[in-house]
Order: C-alpha cells, then structure tokens, then sequence
C-alpha cells in the first residue's frame, strides 16, 4: 500500500520516523508525499506545547479531508497523553510513543481488517529501549542515532516524562555496532539524540554519557560526530578532558538554560542553578577553542517578574551564546505550571523579542569571531547560488556554487551576513 508520514516535534520522534520509512520499504510497502492520495496516512505526534497538541489535531484532520477511505494512524506523544482526542477525531489507530514495529504490525491489521485498532500503554512503567534502524532515506551526509528515551526530570513546564516514561538507554555495543553500519554506509556525520541523552547509561550498570561518546567516536572513523542537547550536570571536569581528545567530536554544546534567573529556574524545578551553569560554560571554554555554546530560554514563565527577566538577559549576555532559541512560555495543561498564576500574553511576547534581540546579537558577534579561521565544511545543499554546509561549531556556511555536495572541504572565512557565514574554498 502507499503510505505517507508527517512528523511533528523533535529529532526523537524525526529519528523514528526514518525508522519506520525503512521498514515499511522493506515490508514492499510504497511510500508518498504527504500533500499525496495515499492508502494510509501516519501523523507522528508532538506534545511538548498546548501549540504542538493543536497542530497534531489539525494534521489529523487533514488526513481525513485528503482521503476520507485511507487508514489514518497516529502515534507519538500527543496521542500518549490525549488518546480520548485522537479518538474523537475517528484515528482508525491509536498508538503511543513506543513500540514503533508493533505498530507497524496493526497498521497493516488496520488496513486489511477496517477496524478500529489501539496500541497505548503506562510510559512510566516502561523498561525496555526498542532498537530502532538508523539513517535515513535521501542525503547521506547527516545521520541521527537515538541513543536514549524517556527523562525524570519532571520539570514544572513539560508534560513529556509522562509520555516517554523512565529512562531507557541504548546497550553501548547495540550504539558501536549501529555507528559502524553508518560509516560503511557513506554517512559523514552522526548526531546522538535522544529526549534527554544526559541520562544516558544511568540504567545500565557502569556506564555513563561520555563513556558512549568514546565508544562511538572511535567506531565513528572519519565521520562527524555531533551531540544533542546537554544538561548543565553532564559538563564536568572530567567529561571536558576525556571529550576534548577525540578528533570527531564537534566543539558544539546546546546546554538547555530555560532562564538565567535562579528563582525563576526552581519554579521551574530544574535541577541546577546559574552558577553551576556558569560552571559548565566555563569548562568548556578552558576545554575546547571557541566551542559554539547554544541554548534554549523561555521568556515570561508564570510568576517572572520584570527583575527575574532582567537578571536572566544580563545572565545569557554574560555566556556569550552562539545561538538561541526563545520561546515566550505557552501554557501545557496537565502540567504544574499551567496551575501557576499566567502572565499576560502581551508581556511574555515583549519579553520573548527582547531576549531574542539580545541572542541576535551575541549570534553576529561570535560571527564575526569567525573571519579569518579556516572549517571542515560539509556541504549538505545548493541554495540560492550558493553551496551550503556547516562547519563542526554548526555555524552555516555559504560558498559559491560548486560540485561540493556531501563534501568535507575546507573553507576560509571571509565574512558573515549576520544570520551565516560567507567563504571561499581554500584549494588543496
């Protein structure tokens, strides 16, 4: 049969669906273009934001406009969490966020049988990690590996420990062997990803995140390797120096902030304070040369007040970020937060578009720290006359137009146009 998928939220959820395109393949199943007439349509959801539950609906919906006889399946966290709705909206299947090859199974059952089929379970009493097959379908060049899932952080604003449970860890020889299937196959870089890949290990006896990263960097070979989003904890002393050595490891850190504020960050139940993350920016700058740090804040969280805020701008500007991502705070139902007093929309807005303001700033500013260095580029795309790769601190970079695709070529900086940089390939 043919079948389209449409994903919505994070690399975890990108990940399997490229698992679940190879196995349909295999099975002699076709696949198709989502806007396309398909005889089953799959919405890999997303709940992370009240947004993200609203989006999975409407994708629902269009399934149904697009083909009224298709089975329509969902799974994914959205439906983890709010099945009832996705009930509601005549899914003819209902699944979670795990068991991606069982549900595979009903989803052929749905489309033979023509009946309502479910597959939901507890997500905090789950044990077991399901080995899913990695890369993807088209470019070669940027592969992800799911390395971990689930997360007990239980922060006052995420809904997610509830639809991905406890943490569940990928055995490190399962991770070597999977890096070595990716070499062979002509991918050059490798991103570990997960819902929080700090926790890496901690279900396994002996074992911890930096452990796995030498274990695949080392399997690795000459392919890039690059990590997920980090917590503060994960920097330390001796993670610094045993990642430092390793010749693969691109100097990029996303270390989740949230906010720079510490009474604003226990509101948030987050386990670490600003001085200990000042601590992690810290290390990592002795560690590594001009390591590209990035982060994520949420701007206007229940209870921030203007002297919260003010302390949280003058924190990132301290850090210096390569890069960020702002979100004025949106309200999860189901969450601690979503009890808390709301700040008023105009004002989270306001808040949001001067931190992002700020970040733009810092962004050109470590920018122009570029000119005059020369990067490993990989070139991943063709795009308005140019070449368009990015070098291992994942700044993009544009060159002019070449035979460059799915190339690790090196390039001088020459300028930035404050949102990439601009270079010229230095021939060898």
């Amino acid at each position: 049969m043919k079948v389209a998928i449409y994903t919505l939220g994070c690399k975890v959820n990108q990940y399997e669906t490229q698992a679940m395109e190879r196995e349909l393949l295999r099975r002699g199943h076709e696949l198709t273009d989502f806007s396309s007439a398909a005889d089953a349509y799959i919405v890999n959801t997303c709940s992370v934001t009240a947004v993200s539950d609203k989006k999975s609906r409407q994708m629902i919906r269009r399934c149904k406009k697009q083909n009224p006889h298709a089975v329509v399946a969902a799974c994914g966290c959205y439906v983890q969490t709010h099945p009832e709705e996705a009930a509601a909206l005549g899914v003819d299947l209902i699944a979670g966020s795990s068991q991606r090859m069982a549900f595979l199974d009903l989803l052929e059952q749905a489309a033979a049988e023509r009946k309502p089929l479910q597959l939901l379970d507890d997500a905090l009493l789950r044990r077991d990690f399901e080995v899913l097959p990695a890369g993807g379908l088209a470019s070669r060049t940027r592969a992800m590996l799911k390395v971990e899932d689930g997360c007990t952080n239980f922060c006052s604003y995420c809904i997610i420990p509830y639809a991905r449970g406890g943490v569940r860890s990928l055995p490190l020889q399962t991770a070597v062997e999977e890096t070595e299937k990716l070499r062979r196959a002509g991918y050059r870089e490798l991103v570990l990803t997960g819902i929080e890949i700090s926790s890496y290990g901690r279900d396994l006896p002996g074992v911890e995140l930096i452990d796995l990263i030498e274990a695949v960097s080392a399997a690795a070979g000459e392919m890039r390797l690059r990590l997920g989003s980090l917590e503060p904890r994960t920097v330390t002393e001796d993670f610094c120096r045993r990642a430092s050595v390793l010749p693969n490891l691109c100097p990029h850190f996303h270390l989740s902030l949230q906010s720079g504020c510490d009474d604003t960050l226990r509101r948030m139940n987050r386990k670490y304070d600003t001085a200990r993350y000042r601590q992690s920016v810290s290390l990592l700058g002795e560690w590594f040369d001009r390591p590209a740090i990035t982060t994520d804040l949420i701007a206007g969280f229940p209870g921030e007040t203007e002297e919260e805020f003010a302390a949280t701008l003058q924190f990132i500007r301290e850090c210096h970020f390569a890069a960020m991502h702002v979100f004025p705070y949106s309200v999860r139902p189901g969450t601690k937060a979503a009890d808390m007093a709301q700040l008023p929309v105009s004002i989270k807005e306001r808040r949001a578009r001067i931190a992002s303001e700020a970040a733009a700033d810092m962004h050109r500013s470590y920018l122009q720290g570029c000119i005059g260095s020369v990067y490993p580029v990989l070139f991943e795309q063709e795009k308005d006359g140019y070449s368009v790769g990015h070098a291992p601190n994942y700044m993009e970079v544009a060159v002019s137009a070449g035979d460059y695709h799915n190339r690790t070529l090196p390039v001088e900086i020459t300028g930035a146009d404050g949102e990439k940089l601009l270079g010229k390939v230095v021939e060898i």
